[in-house]
Order: C-alpha cells, then structure tokens, then sequence
C-alpha cells in the first residue's frame, strides 16, 4: 500500500481514538497524541510527507490562534495594580532563577528562554474539571495570560536570534518587532475607539443570527492576514498568529459561542496533527539513552522547583497548598516548550539529544502536574469532610 495513504489512515485512526485513550488512562489529549504519534512513527505507519508537515505546521499557527483568543487585553488592561506587580515579580523570578540554573549547570542559553516558559492552554482544561470558583485557579489564569504574552514575545526574539545571530539583521529584526507592536496598538485602539462609536459595525460583522458562518470567515481572514503580514516582515509568524487570536477575543466578545467554535474545529482536527506529528518525529530508540532520560528529568525537576519556589515568594497571600497548585497549574507549557524545540533543532541550535529531552520533559510535566494536582485536590476534599 502507498505510504501516504498508511499515513493519512493512520493518522485519522489516532486522532479517533485519541479521546478513548485519554479518559482510560486519565490524561489530557495533548500528551497522549505525542505517545501515538511516536509509537506509529516507531512502528513505520507514519513516514515523511510533506503535505503532512505542512498541515502540521498549520495546526500548529492555529493552536497560536487560539492561545491569543484566550488573550483579552481588557482584563490585562484592568488588573489589579498590586497583581500586576507580583505577576510581573513572579515571572521575572522565574527568569533569572532559570538565567542561575542555566548557567550552573552549563544548560545552554537557549534554556534561559525555555524554562519559564508559561502557557495558559492547559489550564482551561483544569477549569473545565475544577470549576471556576478555585482562587489558585483563577491567579494561575489571570498571571498565566501575562506570562504567555512575555513568553511568545521571548519566543519570537529566540527566533530572531536563532535565524539571524546576534548581528545587524537580529537587530533589524527587534525593531521591526517593535514598530509592528506599535502599529498594532494604534489598530487596536482606533478599532476600540470605532466600536466604541459605531457599536452597530461589530454586530454587522458578525451578527448573532448567522447562517452564513460570517464570524468564523472573519476570524480565519484575520489569523491569515497576520500571518501574511508577520511573513513579509520576516517576524516569527506564530507572533502574528497569537496577535490574530488576541484582536477576535478583545472585539467580539458578543460572539460567546465563537470561541467554542473556534475550538472545535482547531482541537478537533488541526492541532491533533501538529502533536501527532511531533510524537513521529521523537525517536523511541533514544529512550533506552540514559543521558537522554537524565536531561529531560533534569528539565522537568528544574522547571516544577523555579515555579513553586517563585510562588512561595510572590504569593504569600496563598496557603501552602494553594501556592504549590498555582506552581502546578504553570508547570504545563506544553505548546510553547515543543515551538521552541523545534525552532531551536530546526536551526541547529541544540542537537537531537536535547530536542527529545525537551519533548519528553514536555510530556512528563504534564503528566506528573496533572497527577499532582488530582491527589492534592482529592486529598482536600476528603481532609474537608
């Protein structure tokens, strides 16, 4: 049989079954679409194909999207003043505990950018078990959405540097990206400002009797055209993917379904092949390589210990128990640490041997906070009673 066509069969039978898998043995979707992913590509059932890299890649911008639309700069905008300052003290303890350990340990710089990396995707999964009524919960998410904003602006400077060196064109770059935020900001507020006028034009937009799907066209134009837009200026154009999904959730809250919408075409079928895709590429030959699992246990242990030590400083507001969940519920960046991993193998920046360890230490993360957090939970629970 043709190898695209085991590949595409393959791939749909993962993607299927997927869910089963993940309420069996009690883990979220993501990391068990990593373990099929390598486990088929170990197997051979995945092969390399380009229209399957592509559409990867595109799964992997949408899931940027995504992040972005969970982005509302209103609630950004009207943070507390004193949680504004401890979200800013936390993250910044986190990069210069990450600066310490990168460089006592001869990490490497690209792990200074790479550790406190923090993103807010898996904590609506914890949301959706937990409620929204859980006060650490609730932190993590409104910290998480400033630390994803500092963590894909870090992203895209490690790009810059990764494809350019630190030279002229690195520097090129950064002020580009600073004259694109800059214009950015003025479309945004003179949009704010249109709206705020001309209320009408966002229901024109996207009215909330549509047969014609107009807010979907709308929100896939836009994520398109900030792709087109950050192509052209040779900026890291998952940047202009999150920028995208930060502009639908800002201006067009009306649509409370859009998001749902969104979603479900996005972790339905486009972001299960980019995971997928990244499970194939892990070699599970390497995991018989000690040096391989001691890296990324190395990883895992330093990322979990910065972010519980950051939250017993900042947040002492918080009981024990409420920081070391808070800690947790941050210790998922699952999405952003594979970006860099890859950005980072793709220009030969790490060798194969950190690149796996960064997307098993990706995988173990999730699995071992997500555990954590349960046995807490439950343990309150019961101790409550």
């Amino acid at each position: 049989m043709n190898e695209n066509i085991i590949t595409i069969i393959t791939v749909s039978i993962i993607i299927i079954s997927t869910p089963y898998f993940s309420k069996l043995i009690k883990l979220p979707l993501t990391p068990v679409e990593i373990i099929l992913g390598s486990i088929a590509g170990y197997m051979g059932f995945i092969g390399h194909n380009e229209i399957f890299t592509l559409i990867s890649e595109v799964g992997f911008l949408y899931l940027m999207f995504l992040a972005g639309s969970e982005v509302d700069l209103r609630v950004l905008k009207n943070i507390d003043i004193k949680l504004l300052k401890k979200g800013i003290l936390y993250i910044a303890i986190l990069y210069l505990l990450s600066f310490i350990s990168s460089y006592i340990l001869n990490l490497g710089n690209i792990f200074i950018i790479t550790m406190p990396l923090i993103s807010v995707g898996l904590i609506i999964s914890l949301f959706k078990e937990y409620g929204k009524d859980k006060e650490w919960l609730v932190l993590a998410m409104v910290i998480g959405i400033l630390g994803e904003v500092v963590s894909i602006a870090m992203v895209t400077f490690a790009s810059a540097a990764l494809t350019f060196g630190i030279g002229l064109n690195f520097y090129k770059t950064i002020f580009i990206l600073f004259l694109f935020l800059f214009s950015i900001a003025i479309i945004f507020k003179a949009v704010e400002i249109l709206f705020w006028w001309y209320p009408g034009i966002k229901i024109f937009l996207m009215p909330h009797s549509d047969n014609d799907e107009k807010d979907i066209r709308i929100s896939i134009s836009i994520f398109f055209i900030l792709i087109a837009i950050t192509l052209y200026l040779h900026l890291e154009i998952a940047f202009g993917a999150f920028i995208a999904g930060v502009f639908i959730s800002t201006f067009f809250k009306h649509k409370e379904e859009l998001t749902h919408k969104l979603s479900s075409f996005g972790f339905g079928f486009l972001i299960p092949l980019f995971f997928i895709y990244i499970g194939s590429t892990l070699d599970l030959h390497s995991l018989s390589n000690t040096q391989l699992l001691y890296e990324a246990f190395t990883i895992t242990f330093l990322m979990l210990f910065m972010r519980i030590i950051a939250a017993i400083v900042v947040f002492y507001n918080l009981d024990i128990r409420d920081r070391t969940l808070f800690a947790l519920a941050h210790s998922m960046p699952l999405t952003l640490l594979v970006a860099v991993a890859s950005i980072a193998f793709t220009s030969k920046t790490i060798n194969e041997l950190i690149y796996y360890a960064l997307i098993l230490a990706s995988i173990f993360e999730v699995i071992i906070s997500m555990i954590a957090i349960k046995l807490i939970m439950v343990f309150q629970k019961s101790s409550t009673k």
